[in-house]
């Protein structure tokens, strides 16, 4: 709980109590809730004792259930298919339990989806800690004292952690590669400014998407493809960001001892990874081990715990979510809707039942699909036949428009006097002229809206010049005015269209 997030919860009706000093490593003071009109609590224990809705970041301990009084609602990380003990103890407690682990990934429930949160911040925390280890600059440098060449990392796993450690490392100048089974998300890391690293492997294209948006397991030949794609890069790179990870899974090891070995002193590989096992052979839990070749590898499991005020704000804002869809009458009692997909999902323990494993989400999320194949490109012989087919056609299509309109003047002049025949004529020079003109010029010098407007304003002008020399003072006035005005609207067209594309022009 921020106190900005206490707010909100109380205008849905509820009354807020945090334990005091709970907020003070994200540098809030129990003088900040206060003022928020939190009510402060000395401990834990009373916090659960008068709280009917409890909010934790880590899953209770056995003491504090044992404490706990019976019927409480739960929020926080539980990872029920790792604690099943921990699943029996609150069911014995009758508790209602929601595990934001298990929010659903669809797209209702983004604001409630504490994972990609907690993994955005440890993606850009990852770098900022390989930068801190790492013993030159991220950005490549002209400098008085000679040139410095931008540092190589390389990203594996571009899930929410990986984008985010890619957009931070791009934003800081570095040359950034980036790694994923998925094929479909080769263009996401390539809009970034990264580049997507291709494996020579057909079989690439099935290792895609698995349901809930992380990776399915690769298969034991494409996994050979893609280690030696790293034995590869390995002695290239300068920094290396491990992502890869399933929940309730063990890491893969994909960055072997002999890769580590063939890395540069100096070079720093960070394995968010670590609290599963690692993504990296050599990486320690919570600890940072300095090879005998002199490179860094960093195993810390508490990333977004490294940035409390950070984490605090974006954690509080998805158990807002989450208070807030418990509560559809805004009236400050929380509901268990079982037809909810988020609160269905999220539920562990009701009632005195375990309610995990849920049911599938009746709305499903909607996976990438992998990008087409690209056309093969034309030889010279079949763009040669292809344009003059395509002259072939458009001027049998001028032909055919030409014949029938001098047919329709023909008929139309065999009945319709002298003077209305002259109009005519210059209305269709008009047109005829006016379009050709306008329509010669370069797409990219005007705007369609100005291009049309700027073909009607061409025709009234050749018509104005057709007429202003008729001989009538009246019609000369008239056509001298149209002249002005099309003119006006033709070039102040060029000129606003210039204007506007000189705003997506460098400087």
């Amino acid at each position: 709980m921020t106190p900005e997030s206490a707010g909100r919860l109380q205008k849905l009706g509820y009354e807020c109590i945090v334990e005091s000093g709970a907020g003070m490593a994200a540098s809030i003071t129990d003088a900040a809730y206060e003022a928020a009109g939190v009510e402060v609590v000395p401990s834990a224990a009373d916090l659960w004792n008068n709280a009917d809705v409890i909010v934790k970041v880590r899953e209770p301990s056995d003491e504090e259930i044992d404490a706990a009084p019976d019927g409480k609602i739960l929020i926080g990380f539980v990872w029920p298919a790792s604690n099943e003990a921990l699943l029996e103890k609150m069911k014995a407690r009758h508790m209602t339990v929601l595990a934001m682990d298990m929010v659903p990934r669809i797209s209702r429930a983004q604001k409630m989806d504490a994972l990609s949160s907690m993994a955005n911040i440890a993606g850009y925390r990852a770098v900022v800690e390989a930068g801190n280890n790492f013993g030159r600059f991220f950005m490549g440098q002209m400098t008085a004292a000679g040139k410095v060449p931008p540092a190589r990392v390389l990203v594996v796993g571009a899930g929410v952690a990986g984008l985010a450690a890619i957009g931070t490392s791009v934003a800081l100048g570095a040359i950034t590669l980036a790694f994923d089974v998925r094929p479909e998300v080769a263009e996401q890391i390539e809009s970034m400014g990264a580049e997507f690293v291709f494996l020579d492997f057909e079989e690439a294209q099935s290792d895609g998407a698995e349901t809930g948006g992380y990776a399915a397991p690769s298969s034991p030949e494409f996994r050979q493809k893609q280690l030696e794609k790293f034995r590869e890069l390995a002695p290239d790179v300068d920094i290396v960001i491990t992502t890869a990870l399933i929940p309730n899974r063990p890491a893969p090891e994909l960055w072997t001892e002999d890769m580590v070995e063939a890395m540069k002193p100096g070079s720093v590989i960070v394995d968010l990874a670590a609290e599963r096992g690692g993504n990296c052979a050599l990486t320690r839990a919570d600890e940072k081990v300095v090879t005998d070749n002199d490179v860094t590898i960093i195993g810390y499991t508490d990333f977004p715990s490294r940035m409390a005020t950070q984490s605090s704000n974006l954690y509080a804002s998805n158990i807002r979510h989450m208070v807030d869809d418990l509560t559809p009458d805004k009236d400050g009692t929380p509901v268990i809707d079982m037809d909810d997909d988020v609160i269905r999902g999220a539920l562990v323990t009701h009632d005195g039942e375990i309610t995990w494993p849920p049911p599938p989400p009746k709305v499903k999320a909607i996976a990438a699909a992998a990008p087409k194949k690209k056309e093969p490109e034309e030889t010279a012989e079949e763009k040669s036949a292809r344009e003059a087919a395509e002259l072939r056609k458009s001027l049998n299509r001028t032909g055919l428009m030409l014949g029938v309109g001098g047919l329709l003047c023909l008929g139309l002049g065999t009945v319709a006097p002298p003077s209305f025949m002259q109009h005519l004529i210059v209305f269709v020079l008009s047109v005829f002229v006016g379009y050709h003109v306008i329509w010669g010029v370069a797409h990219s010098l005007h705007t369609p809206l100005m291009a049309i407007t700027n073909a009607i304003s061409s025709i009234i002008i050749v018509g104005a010049l057709l007429q202003v020399a008729s001989g009538s003072s009246l019609v000369m006035i008239v056509a001298a005015i149209s002249i002005l005005m099309a003119s006006v609207n033709i070039f102040g067209g060029f000129l606003v269209t210039r204007r506007m594309l000189a705003m997506f022009q460098r400087s």
